[in-house]
This record gives C-alpha cells, sequence and structure tokens, in this order.
C-alpha cells in the first residue's frame, strides 16, 4: 500500500525533471498587443541589453554596499542598498516587458556576462571613490544605451518599451549618479 501510495502522488515531488527547451532565447511567440514582429523582436533584443547591464549594476551595488570603508561607511552602505534595491526593481520591470512583447529575458548570470557592456571589477576590494566612480561609469553606459533604445522604440511604434526606459531606467539612473557623484565632491568638513 505505501508503494502505491508514494508511487502515484501521494505527495512525494517529481524530482530532477528535465525537458526539451520551449522558447529559444532570441525568439518571440505572437501575442496580440499589436505591435509587429520586427519592431518586438529589436524592442526585446535593446530591452535584454539594458536588463543584462542593469543585473550588473545591481550586482555592482550590493558587492559595494558590503565593501564600503572609512568615515562615510554607514551613510554608504545604506544608500548602495537602497539603490541596489531600486536596480533590482528595474531588473524585474525590464524581464517583465520583454516577456510580455513575446521574448525571453536574459536571466542566468551566466548568460548576462556575456551580454553586458559594463567592465568586470576586480574580485577584491577597491577604495571607495574608485568604487564609487566604477558605479557612476556603470550608470552613464546604461543611460546612454536606454536615451538611444528610448527614441528608435518610440520611433518604432513601442510607446510602452520607451516608456519603460524613460520613466524607469533613465529617470531612477540620473538620480542615482546624482546621490553617488555628491560624494566624490572634495568639500571641506569644517572651514569654509
Amino acid at each position: 500500500m505505501d508503494t502505491l501510495t508514494t508511487s502515484h502522488g501521494g505527495g512525494q515531488p517529481l524530482l530532477h525533471q528535465k525537458g526539451a527547451e520551449t522558447q529559444a532565447f532570441g525568439t518571440l511567440v505572437q501575442l496580440p498587443i499589436g505591435l509587429g514582429h520586427d519592431t518586438r523582436m529589436y524592442a526585446c533584443q535593446r530591452l535584454n541589453r539594458v536588463l543584462a547591464d542593469t543585473q550588473i549594476l545591481h550586482s555592482l551595488y550590493k558587492k559595494h554596499h558590503w565593501l564600503m570603508r572609512g568615515a562615510t561607511f554607514y551613510s554608504l552602505h545604506l544608500l548602495l542598498d537602497k539603490h541596489a534595491e531600486a536596480q533590482l526593481a528595474i531588473v524585474d520591470a525590464l524581464a517583465e516587458r520583454i516577456q510580455s512583447l513575446g521574448g525571453v529575458a536574459v536571466g542566468d548570470p551566466r548568460h548576462v556576462a556575456e551580454l553586458t557592456a559594463i567592465p568586470r571589477p576586480p574580485d577584491g576590494v577597491e577604495p571607495v571613490p574608485a568604487m564609487l566612480s566604477r558605479l557612476l561609469d556603470a550608470h552613464e553606459r546604461i543611460l546612454i544605451d536606454a536615451r538611444d533604445a528610448a527614441a528608435r522604440l518610440s520611433g518604432e511604434g513601442d510607446e510602452g518599451s520607451a516608456d519603460l526606459l524613460v520613466s524607469d531606467v533613465i529617470r531612477t539612473g540620473e538620480a542615482q549618479v546624482w546621490f553617488l557623484a555628491e560624494h566624490l565632491v572634495d568639500t571641506p568638513l569644517v572651514r569654509g
């Protein structure tokens, strides 16, 4: 009786399942959203590039959040974590947009590493100003690409993707750049 129960349901998870890929990366399924195949394909390609870079930016924020040092440790530790959370929300929004266009969002970190344009940092610890500069450089790369993608996608009639890039990626990125850059201003603390 126990054999029958466990082999026919009985709550036992069906482990170690494998299956054929149902949709390849770089392909589309047809969805009735009023955008043509070529527009959706182009949008998915551009959004996946921004998505890969944004995933790397999120990881850089977390790495630098953990590695902060010195007199500004506490404030930067908190700030970088807050920025990382905002970038993670953008990652999710970009991935969901790609899926809603019928594409496949890049998700595996190894695949992300193949697509990103953001240079790999050293594995160890850099000085705090170098870490902040690295984050600013990553933001700038994303902002340049996102502005170009938003303009082109708007021209293709994909206002949804363009709006996501402007409203989330660009506006959040610009604000985060401002907060980070202010930490690199050489300002006297006690004399004016």
